[in-house]
């Protein structure tokens, strides 16, 4: 039953390290392919952007909760477009998630790096025209990567977390947690084999972007 779980009720809130308000707003049982998570939906006051979070357990007070920050990526994670390597590092992830008693999955919508899906669909058409991932953002007068995680610190702040191992190739998720207050006590890397089409890609995040491949 759902009364039975400690996340907090719906309505419950907080301010970020940014001014920015988080909400609780909803959630709900979500039996998957994996295995049966609870799904928690959150609203803010600075962007339309909704996000969720997919919960094993009760994370509440507990330390070292094994935890994934993913940004969306629509064609990796619903299409399964071999460009990238994210819509496996996804199922990675739930995965390993659903063999744990307690994790946590944060799903944000930051598409494209930040970008959003119709820019990333652009910088797409620069790649095929020789452009690496990120000269093709900054070609459309982007940084290389415009995530922040500010709503993603607060909404582990308001799940109760006392400190996470973070599932991630990327340190620049790993320093964007604990500048707003995570307490990251380990990070575990997500190793996925490269293809034909996503090699010269992952070759970029790692030399430009600084991902641990």
């Amino acid at each position: 039953m759902l009364a039975d779980i400690l996340i907090p009720e719906p309505g419950a809130s907080l301010e970020t390290s940014t001014g920015h308000r988080v909400q609780l707003y909803s959630r709900a049982r979500l039996p998957t392919s994996w295995g049966e998570f609870t799904i928690v939906a959150f609203t803010n006051s600075k962007d339309s952007h909704e996000h969720v979070a997919l919960i094993r357990g009760e994370p509440s007070g507990q330390r070292g909760v094994p935890t994934r920050l993913h940004s969306e990526c629509l064609t990796g994670d619903v299409f399964h477009s071999r460009k990238c390597d994210c819509g496996e590092q996804l199922d990675l992830a739930m995965q390993e998630l659903a063999r744990r008693e307690v994790g946590i999955l944060l799903y944000l919508r930051q598409e494209g790096r930040g970008i959003g899906l119709a820019n990333k669909v652009r910088a797409y058409a620069l790649q095929e025209q020789g452009l690496d991932t990120v000269q093709a953002n900054q070609h459309l007068g982007f940084d290389d990567d415009l995530r922040e995680y500010d709503i993603a610190a607060a909404m582990l702040h308001l799940l109760g977390v006392r400190s996470i191992d973070l599932y991630t190739n990327n340190p620049s998720k790993l320093e964007g947690l604990q500048r707003h207050g995570v307490l990251v006590e380990q990070r575990t890397p997500i190793r996925v084999a490269p293809n034909e089409h996503n090699l010269r890609y992952l070759d970029t995040k790692r030399a430009k972007s600084g991902h641990l491949l």
